[in-house]
This record gives structure tokens, C-alpha cells and sequence, in this order.
């Protein structure tokens, strides 16, 4: 599909973030069009300071952009206002110093964590799940509604505590009603299923499944017909790539397959990012990247969304690698407290922080994520 159609594209479009996890960057040329569409895009994007560097005073300036780079992307479903957020994805890239290639690896949310002290929302130390640390973070005291930009701070100190990635280059948030919106803008993404996968939330036809209350042993609370997405080549529409990306129950490794079916919809969603039917559309491209734009918060540390689009122009899909971390579950006096991940990863983490993943990887190939 893509693959001889992008040789005849220009080279004005392309990949960035998204995402439950899409990277869109936007490369250079000089067509006018590709200048406007590049201005609705950026302006778009809701730029926040989700480092807290305002207040140390740390940004970058400039937008000169080398290697390495790691970024962190988290995926948030939109809740009541009041509700503190949870992260419900969270993805670290890290590109290499030549900048001409990209890894992708999922934290599973369940992994059990040490949680720093967070003045800002009045909390110690804590331990817990990862995906947790968001809320907690997000918790202004004297106010009653949460931070979700807070929340980012607290998390990201606690995937650099994780991994010993002492600072991100950038880092989004990604809304997932925007993220239906991209791939309906896109007409639907096609991508290979590779393990059968039934919908915990949504019937056939996507509407909502009825609601029980739980009762003593039911983990499943949601009864009725299930949407089914079954093995080989599918066509997805918005709303059932959300829906598949974030089914767990019932697949073998549960959040584990959930992390690697997130990585092979963000590599099959840039791929038709990047196909001709989208970069020699201008009314196609134009809705694409606004809706990738409406659905991100984004902090590149005084640098734009385009400063990296341009600096990153050079990548594309077949040039991402997708890593998988596997665990098991964390016991505490026989009892579950989270997930904790496997020997071998703390050296992978080493060889992110030293730019050394290609021979971790050629060393260790049972880390990459692959098809079934």
C-alpha cells in the first residue's frame, strides 16, 4: 500500500504524535499549501508546561533538535472533570543520535512502582501502580477540580525513577476521543489482527454493552452481545480501534497483549498516514492533522511540535522498532499489588540511557514485539 505510493508523494506531510500512540512528522518543502496546513496544525495543538520548567526555569531555546531523544507519550480517556485522571497508555520513544530510526516501548500500568514525593499535590513517597501516579499528582489542594498537566509532572518523575531516563525532550498527552477522530479522518486504518479479541465494552454495532453491578468473583461486570475482532486483515473505524486497543480481558498475557496490539495499530496507523491517498490530499491531510492537533497537549520544552516534526522528518514507519516488556505479578503475604517486570529490563533501560539499543536488541531479540 504505502510502500511504492510514498516515493511519488511530496514531502510535506507526515508523522508526529498520536497514539494512544501516533508519531505524525511533518517534513519540510517548499509548497505553500504545506506551510498552511503545518500553521492550523501547530495551532491546534494545546501547548502546557507539562515539566513543571516554568517554575525552574530549565526550557530549551532554540530549535536546533540532535539525538538522542526520548519522549514520553501517555494515552488518558476523558473522564468528569472531577475525576482524577488515570494513564491509561504509557509509551517512551527513544531516537538514536543519527535521528533516523525510533523505539517504542509500553510501561504496563499495573507495574507496581516507588512514586516520588510530589509537593505540589502535598503527597510523600508512595508505591503503587504506575498508572496511578497520574491522579495522584493531579490533586491541587484547596481546588477542587484535578490537574491534569500536574498529573503528567508526577508520572514522568516517575517513569525517569522507573527507568533512569533522568529527563524527557518532550512529552504529550493524548486524548483518546481525539484519537477516534484522526482515524475517521484518515478512513479507517488497515492493520493484521493477530490474536481473536472480544470487546469488553461495546456490542456489534459499538453501541455500549449493558451494565450490571458486580457481584462477589465477577470481574466482569458488562453482559450481552460482544464485538468481535477476529484473526487476519481488518479495516477499522474509528471507534472499533479504539475499542480493540484497549481490550485485555480474554488475550493471553492480558495487558501485556494489550501493549503489543497498541504498538502494531500505532505502526499500521502511520503507515496510512503516510500513503498517497493522505499526503497528496490537501483536503484529507487538512482534516488529519487537525484532528491530530485537537486531540494533543503537547510540551516540547520551548520547542514546537514542529521543531520535532522537522528534526524527525527522516523516519518512517518500517524504521520503528517495537519493544515488549513481560512481567509477573508482584505478592506482598500473597497478595497482588501490581506487575514487576522482568530480569534483563534494567539493562534495556541502561542501553536507552547510553544509546546502545541497537546491540542490546541484536543481543536480546526476544525483547522485540513481533506479529504472531
Amino acid at each position: 500500500m504505502a510502500g511504492s505510493s510514498k516515493s511519488k508523494a511530496p514531502r510535506w506531510a507526515t508523522v508526529t504524535l498520536i497514539a494512544g500512540a501516533l508519531l505524525m512528522v511533518v517534513s519540510g518543502g517548499g509548497l505553500v499549501t504545506s506551510q498552511a496546513l503545518a500553521a492550523r496544525y501547530a495551532g491546534a495543538v494545546q501547548n502546557e508546561d507539562l515539566f513543571g520548567d516554568a517554575a525552574g526555569g530549565t526550557e530549551d531555546t532554540g530549535s536546533d533538535i540532535e539525538g538522542p531523544l526520548n519522549f514520553l507519550l501517555v494515552g488518558i480517556d476523558p473522564r468528569d472533570p472531577a475525576t482524577p485522571p488515570l494513564a491509561d497508555s504509557i509509551m517512551v520513544v527513544h531516537v538514536p543520535k543519527d535521528m533516523e530510526s525510533a523505539y517504542v516501548f509500553s510501561i504496563p500500568r499495573d507495574t507496581y512502582v516507588e512514586i516520588p514525593a510530589f509537593e505540589k499535590a502535598g503527597i510523600g513517597t508512595q508505591h503503587g501502580k504506575i498508572n496511578g501516579a497520574m491522579a495522584m499528582g493531579s490533586r491541587v489542594p484547596g481546588k477542587q477540580l484535578p490537574s491534569t498537566v500536574q498529573g503528567f509532572e508526577l508520572l514522568s518523575k516517575t517513569v525517569s525513577k522507573l527507568t533512569g531516563i533522568e529527563r524527557f525532550d518532550a512529552g504529550a498527552i493524548v486524548n483518546f476521543d481525539g484519537f477516534k477522530k484522526v482515524v475517521d479522518a484518515l478512513g479507517g486504518v488497515d492493520m493484521y489482527i493477530d490474536e481473536r479479541t472480544k470487546s469488553e465494552h461495546l456490542a456489534p454495532d459499538g453501541s455500549k454493552r449493558p451494565y450490571r453491578p458486580r457481584y462477589r468473583g465477577d470481574e466482569h461486570p458488562y453482559v450481552g452481545p460482544q464485538k468481535v475482532y477476529e484473526v487476519g486483515q481488518a479495516h477499522l473505524e474509528g471507534w472499533e480501534a479504539l475499542d480493540f486497543v484497549r481490550q485485555r480481558y480474554g488475550l493471553k498475557g492480558t495487558d501485556y497483549a494489550r501493549q503489543r496490539h497498541q504498538q502494531q495499530f500505532l505502526k499500521a496507523l502511520a503507515d496510512q498516514a503516510l500513503s498517497a491517498d493522505v499526503v497528496t490530499n490537501p483536503v484529507k491531510l487538512d482534516k488529519v492533522l487537525t484532528a491530530a492537533g485537537k486531540s494533543l497537549t503537547f510540551s516540547g520544552r520551548g520547542r514546537t511540535v514542529l521543531d520535532f516534526a522537522f528534526a524527525l522528518k527522516s523516519i518512517r514507519p518500517e524504521q520503528i522498532t517495537t519493544i515488549k516488556l513481560s512481567g509477573g505479578s508482584y505478592m506482598v503475604n500473597g497478595r497482588y499489588q501490581g506487575e514487576q517486570l522482568k530480569e534483563g529490563t534494567d539493562e534495556l533501560f541502561a542501553s536507552i540511557r547510553s544509546d546502545s539499543i541497537d546491540e542490546f536488541l541484536l543481543n536480546n531479540p526476544s525483547f522485540i514485539n513481533r506479529a504472531k
